[in-house]
């Protein structure tokens, strides 16, 4: 076959040869590898009915179809690949070459806590931390992520263990899935009373994939119906026999309930670690691991908690994480303590850094600002063209139902803000998993930490895409911004509702009974205390006006701290009073919730029947 010929120039035509290119490569990137004109493939486009500009980031798909055209095997480079090709080209070398067998010493285990939910995972970690983290969860998941470490006796020696602090519910698989990556061992907790369950499967696979060793935590003992030599029954038709019953796993009954045999399980996971695996770092190199958790905190800037997997960390090192960097300020451990060094499985929150990386996002820390700002800026671009190359075509919530009717395929756009970085991505991840059939297709246009702004408003004006503000509100003039251009921005503090909705609203079925309609805000300026009402917000009303019994939320920073709290008392001066205009001052009671601060901002809603058309 002759190469192909555009206004008389002749292309330059494969034989079959392999072209490597970058997820979002461009016309003019394949055009730098084969020698030719970029506006010659341009014209290959328009031949094959495909309008391209030669700068323009293009998908997997148009790549391949213009390889297959010009006679060439088109090979998109994953992302790892890419990025360890990115730092050989810094000399750096990232992975598990640690230097000879004398540099290496002995580490803690990292562990990673899975289960169905409603097993009892959070309630066991809070059995091991000793502290209370159920009661600021909201509708009973972990909503965040983090690490800590334990000390247990294990034949008279303390040993330490590190606990990633994944979140539990289903809609999390992915961040799970990437938490067993950092994961020296799994812990499976299964309920004695419900026996194995859909996500119990679903977690024993991950950690199979992972090839991490399992350790199996049977919980609720001591509740009614327990009966753990039926769970050893049902755990052995998927590969794990126990160890009474002559294999290999370890089953420890526990309740993390009453605190019941909880040293034995952590034994358990260090005699699993001593006998499945030689868990042994170099602490003198450069330090390099995961990021667990990211956010942005007013006051700090952009915090991450990292697990050093290799080397040890230490303050004034320059760290790359992602497409974030900077030189580490500061350092706490697990208990907020402040430490100088972090030696190998050891987590710490670090601050320095320029903006907020993503959960699961690999650091290292290299010699010079300069390089840790190169590739950081490479990696950010490499992004932005992946992002660019996904085609994007408008379409709104409200018109779902109309599109569906008329038998089109289309798409609904989201932006999704969230206050941590994990939560974001692992939402994310299980909002593009939702199996909607062929009608809808979901696409997410922008993720990020922090409160939803006029950017993000600009954005959905432009694409008809819906906002989700996952524990964050909007800031600033978002709110009003959003309501002259019609934008739908949804607020959720419980990780069920967003999927049900999505799910809802790509199936064509939402029809919300309520809406929820803001009243007003209101800023604390004084905080006075009562001790008879306990304290009392002395406040600036904002917006709208504000009224007695009447719902509120408080937030802080953009982030929502509680919800569903009450307008419980509203005065004038000396006067109780129904309600507060815009522009006056007063004093607001919330009832038995004293956690406010001056700078916290009162937002006051209800709830109104809204059926939809």
């Amino acid at each position: 076959m002759q190469a192909p010929s555009v206004g008389g120039v002749m292309l330059p035509r494969g034989n079959g040869q392999t072209v490597r290119l970058s997820r979002g490569a461009s016309l003019t990137d394949f055009a730098e590898k084969i020698n030719a004109n970029p506006a010659s493939l341009v014209a290959v486009m328009l031949n094959l009915g495909e309008m391209v500009t030669a700068t323009q980031s293009v998908s997997d798909e148009t790549l391949h179809l213009l390889g297959d055209e010009m006679n060439y095997a088109v090979e998109i480079v994953s992302p790892e690949e890419e990025d360890r090709e990115l730092l050989e080209s810094f000399d750096i070398e990232f992975g598990e070459n640690e230097g000879g067998e004398d540099m290496l010493v002995a580490r803690p285990p990292v562990v990673t806590v899975m289960g169905h939910v409603d097993h009892g995972k959070t309630r066991l970690l809070d059995a091991i931390r000793k502290t209370n983290v159920i009661a600021g969860e909201a509708g009973g998941i972990t909503q965040h992520i983090g690490a800590y470490q334990a000390s247990t006796e294990v034949n008279g020696e303390e040993r330490k263990i590190t606990f990633i602090d994944t979140p539990g519910h289903e809609a999390f698989t992915a961040m799970r899935a990437r938490g067993a990556k950092s994961t020296d061992i799994a812990i499976l907790v299964v309920a004695a009373n419900d026996g194995v369950m859909p996500q119990t499967v679903e977690a024993l696979n991950h950690a199979k994939a992972a090839e991490v060793p399992i350790v199996v935590a049977v919980n609720k003992i001591d509740v009614e119906g327990a009966d753990p030599s039926k769970v050893r029954g049902q755990l052995t038709e998927y590969g794990l026999v126990a160890e009474e019953y002559g294999g290999d796993t370890m089953f420890v009954d526990i309740s993390a309930k009453q605190g019941l045999h909880i040293d034995d399980l952590l034994e358990a996971v260090v005699l699993t670690a001593d006998a499945a695996l030689d868990l042994r770092a170099n602490a003198e190199q450069s330090a390099q691991g995961i990021a667990i958790e990211a956010h942005l905190d007013r006051g700090r800037g952009a915090v991450a908690t990292v697990l050093v997997q290799r080397g040890t960390l230490r303050v004034g090192d320059t760290m790359v994480v992602g497409d974030a960097y900077g030189r580490v300020r500061a350092m706490h451990d697990d208990t907020g303590k402040t430490i100088d060094e972090a030696g190998p499985s050891t987590p710490v929150l670090v601050l320095g850094l320029t903006n907020v990386p993503g959960a699961g996002d690999n650091f290292l820390v290299v010699d010079e600002d300069r390089t840790a700002r190169q590739i950081a800026e490479k990696r950010a671009a490499r992004e932005r063209n992946a992002a660019f190359a996904k085609r994007t075509r408008r379409v709104s919530l409200e018109d779902l139902d109309k599109v569906l009717k008329a038998g089109e395929v289309q798409q609904l756009n989201l932006i999704i803000k969230g206050d941590a970085s994990g939560s974001v991505e692992a939402l994310e991840s299980s909002l593009l998993q939702l199996d909607v059939g062929e009608e809808v297709d979901l696409r997410v246009l922008h993720r990020g930490v922090g409160a939803v702004t006029e950017t993000d408003i600009d954005l959905a004006t432009g694409s008809d895409a819906i906002v989700i503000g996952f524990n964050v509100r909007a800031e600033g003039r978002a709110t009003q911004m959003a309501e002259r251009e019609g934008v739908d921005v949804r607020y959720y503090s419980v990780i069920y509702q967003v999927i049900e909705e999505i799910e809802a609203a790509l199936k064509g079925m939402l029809k919300p009974e309520y809406e929820e309609v803001e009243l007003g805000t209101a800023e604390i300026r004084e905080v006075f205390r009562s001790s008879k009402l306990g304290n009392i917000a002395g406040v600036l009303i904002r917006s709208g006006e504000v009224r007695r019994n009447t719902k509120a939320r408080l937030i802080r920073d953009g982030k929502v701290i509680a919800e569903n709290l009450n307008i419980a008392g509203l005065r004038r001066f000396k006067d109780d009073v129904t309600e507060i205009r815009e522009g006056f001052e007063g004093g607001i009671n919330l009832g038995s919730y004293n956690d406010i601060k001056v700078d916290d901002v009162i937002a006051t809603y209800e709830m109104r029947e809204k059926p939809r058309g």
